[in-house]
């Protein structure tokens, strides 16, 4: 009987290994993907990630589906694609708001640069500093000395606590040297229907979303947060042309899959995403939303994301700012 049993077992784990050496044989893509966007659907960050679902469907002549995973901060979509094979058959819509998650020692079920590998960026959105037209402040100076004169009477919003645009107007707060207070809310529509009323003053928002309302003059733009003048709003200064060269501030994303991908796999991705970004159909779509095709090797954004996680690091130290529970 053990005998029986233990022949069993070795054509069990014999057919295991061959189905496996078979699966690995075959050639990547053989199966349909997955790009887990961890916000809900019909978002800017929606947007790009089923544009490239599209191209990619078509260049990797697989089904690429998109499938959105809000929730925790963004964190619960970074969560499911840590926790997934390295196969190079799910990734992930990775922004900047997970390295400031990662910056804020927010509580979460995996490490950024340890269980995910870095592919390509694909975006960067300039973000504008806005005021209510009801502020008394025309310029960013006259902010400030208002700022100066009456501390913490004025209001700045954001779509919540440790996301990039609250951490934007902690970064000015403290760059400026001024006492303003910070307004989360649940959502970006809500904080901005607030900024036109006067119930908070200033905010840092997308050159996409607050840009209509600039337009209407339903909202005053001060400067931009970009490292140079936006080609969507070339009439706006840079917060570094108006004394703050370090105040950079941007909303950036792109493609992250587990870590322990093969290379290879990674390296193919990567040339996918640089010929995706060289398309003129996505030229369009990405000026649509005031963005910047934004590229560069794995290796290098692997390095860019770790710089980027040390400067959030020292602009939450420097602000006392702590994860929410």
């Amino acid at each position: 009987m053990n005998l029986k049993r233990a022949v069993f077992e070795l054509l069990a784990t014999s057919l295991l290994a061959v189905v496996t050496a078979q699966a690995s044989a075959q050639p990547y893509p053989s199966r349909p993907l997955r790009i887990v966007v961890p916000t809900a659907a019909g978002g800017t960050s929606d947007i790009f990630a089923r544009a490239v679902a599209q191209y990619l469907h078509t260049t990797l002549k697989q089904p690429v589906l998109v499938e959105n995973r809000p929730g925790a901060g963004l964190m619960l979509g970074a969560e499911v694609v840590a926790k997934s094979a390295p196969d190079g058959y799910t990734m992930l819509l990775l922004s900047n708001s997970h390295l400031i998650q990662e910056a804020l020692g927010a509580k979460r079920n995996y490490v950024l640069m340890r269980d995910l590998q870095a592919v390509a960026p694909l975006y960067d959105i300039d973000l504008v500093l806005a005021v209510s037209p009801s502020l008394p402040a025309r310029t960013l100076k006259e902010l400030i000395d208002l700022a100066k004169a009456k501390p913490n009477t004025i209001y700045f919003g954001s779509t919540g606590n440790g996301t990039s645009l609250h951490l934007a107007g902690e970064f000015f707060k403290s760059a400026a040297g001024i006492e303003i207070t910070h307004v989360p809310y649940k959502s970006a529509v809500t904080a901005r229907v607030d900024l036109v009323s006067g119930q908070v003053q200033m905010m840092f928002d997308l050159l996409t979303s607050a840009g209509p309302l600039i337009a209407a003059n339903k909202l005053r733009a001060l400067a931009v947060g970009g490292p140079r003048r936006s080609e969507f709003a070339p009439n706006l200064p840079t917060m570094a042309e108006l004394g703050f060269p370090q105040v950079v501030v941007t909303v950036y994303g792109g493609i992250a899959v587990p870590a322990g991908t093969p290379a290879p796999i990674v390296a193919r991705l990567n040339a996918e995403l640089r010929t995706f970004l060289e398309q003129p159909e996505t030229k369009d779509i990405w000026a649509k939303q005031a963005a910047r095709p934004f590229f560069m090797t794995a290796e290098a954004f692997t390095a860019y994301l770790k710089e980027d996680i040390a400067r959030w690091s020292k602009v939450v130290k420097a602000s006392n700012l702590k994860p929410e529970e």
